[in-house]
Parts: structure tokens; C-alpha cells; sequence
């Protein structure tokens, strides 16, 4: 059976080739150049996970993914984010990564131009060019995936964000991963229930780590939520995360603002 990181190498390859062909016509000294142009005093991404009652959310866009096959194949960035704003996210994600999820960059700077939310460049990051890229063109935050990453590298990077002023989701599936994260200071930490090995989604996963997080760390949970009634984000509330990431079952929602709306508002009522 694969580890983690041979589970996640055609991604990563992936998106470096991705990277690369940008890098060609954007060199990273233009994208310093564009970080230095940009305004003060837009909220961060992990300030807003916190500021909400109840169970943030992160809506996400995306239009296919490997365990899902095409999910909205067709589906427009500006509509999507308007949704998700309109119906109270705390924040929205979007998928860059193109051969796998039909992302692109550009779906990030559509995203930046359509609402003032923080944003979430989710995508398979192992290069500072990727962490000024995403800074460059709107993101507030990056994930950085523990299991696909080497402790140096997690650590070098995580700094690099920092100091470029973009927040690191740090993502974990494991235990050993959940310690890995720990050591670098991470403050914005992703459970994922989703065993990369298998594809098999384990909702107890993040059950059985978040006691071992320290209270100063803000907890998203990933995948293998499926929110499709008020009910759901009470289990979350009840399992104490303070976000949740929500991608499959909002793009295929006919209504995503109405959804959102529903069901955040049944936990503050509770």
C-alpha cells in the first residue's frame, strides 16, 4: 500500500508543471513586485474562522475531483462566491489545480474581483513560487498538505507564508501529522477524513484528534461532510471544530445561498 506522500506525487507533479509554465511568463520578482502593490487592511483568513457563531464555513468552489469524478463541470467562479457571500460564509476556497479538480489561477483572481471574503488558494503547494503566486493574485491563505511535505519543507514554507503575510491552513490525517503541524506553530489546522491511502472518508477521524489540539488553534474540518440539513451543523458544533469545509454538497445545491443561510442559522437559533 502507498504512504501519503507517493499518494499525493501525480499532484503535486501536477500542479509544478502547472507552476512552472506560470513562472515563465510571471517570474517571481514580479510577483514581489505585485505583493508590494497591494492594499492594507483586507481581514485575514484565520481571524474570520473565528469571528462567527456557531460553525464557520468555508464554501468551496470546484468542478470535479478524483473521488468524485465532474461535479460542476460548467460552473462559473463570480455566481458561485456571490452565493456563498450572500448566504453568510465566512470564507470561500478555490480549487487552482487544473488537471485533476478544473481549477485554474485565474479562478482565484475572478474570485478576488467578485466578493471581499477572505479566500483559500487550495491546491498542491511544495514551492515559495506557488505561496507568491496565491498572494499575488487575492489569496489571504494557502494550504499546505503535512502529508505531502517533508518536516524541512513544511517548515520552510509555513515561514515564507507568514512572512509574505498569507495564512496556512496546515492540513493533517493522522496523528504523526497532527504532531508534525504542531511543531511548526501552526495556528489554522485542517483535519481531513480522508484517508489519501484508501479514499475511504472516516468521519471519527477528526473526532479522535481534536483533543489532542491545543485551544489556541483554530480547527477546520475536511471532507466527508455532506451538509444537506441544519441538523448536520449541529453535529459539527457538537464535535467542537470551528469551521467546516464544504465543497461537494454546495456546488450541488441549486440554491447555495439559500442553503447556507438555512443551515447556519439553525445552529445560532439552537
Amino acid at each position: 500500500m502507498m504512504n501519503t506522500l507517493e499518494q499525493l506525487e501525480p499532484y503535486y507533479m501536477a500542479a509544478r508543471l502547472e507552476a512552472g509554465a506560470y513562472e515563465q511568463d510571471t517570474p517571481l520578482q514580479d510577483l514581489e513586485w505585485m505583493i508590494a502593490e497591494l492594499p492594507d487592511g483586507r481581514s485575514g483568513f484565520a481571524d474570520a474562522l473565528t469571528a462567527e457563531d456557531g460553525v464557520a464555513v468555508i464554501a468551496e468552489h470546484k468542478r470535479k475531483s478524483p473521488s468524485e469524478g465532474q461535479i460542476g463541470p460548467g460552473l462559473g467562479v463570480t455566481w458561485t462566491v456571490e452565493q456563498y457571500q450572500k448566504g453568510g460564509a465566512a470564507a470561500v476556497s478555490i480549487l487552482t489545480q487544473r488537471i485533476h479538480f478544473g481549477g485554474s489561477i485565474e479562478d482565484l483572481v475572478e474570485a478576488r474581483q467578485a466578493v471581499d471574503l477572505p479566500i483559500l488558494r487550495k491546491d498542491f503547494i511544495d514551492r515559495e513560487y506557488q505561496l507568491y503566486q496565491a498572494k499575488a493574485f487575492g489569496a489571504d491563505a494557502a494550504l499546505l498538505i503535512a502529508g505531502g511535505l517533508s518536516d524541512d519543507k513544511l517548515k520552510d514554507l509555513h515561514e515564507e507564508a507568514e512572512a509574505i503575510g498569507l495564512d496556512c491552513l496546515v492540513e493533517v490525517h493522522n496523528e504523526a501529522e497532527l504532531c508534525r503541524a504542531l511543531e511548526i506553530g501552526t495556528r489554522l489546522l485542517g483535519i481531513n477524513n480522508r484517508d489519501l491511502s484508501t479514499m475511504r472518508v472516516d468521519t471519527d477521524t477528526a473526532r479522535g484528534l481534536i483533543g489532542m489540539v491545543p485551544k489556541d488553534v483554530t480547527v477546520v474540518a475536511e471532507s466527508g461532510y455532506s451538509v444537506r440539513e441544519p441538523r448536520h451543523m449541529g453535529m459539527l458544533r457538537e464535535l467542537a471544530v470551528d469551521a467546516v469545509l464544504i465543497g461537494t454538497s454546495l456546488v450541488r445545491e441549486e440554491n447555495p445561498a439559500q442553503a447556507l443561510s438555512a443551515w447556519q442559522s439553525a445552529v445560532i437559533l439552537e
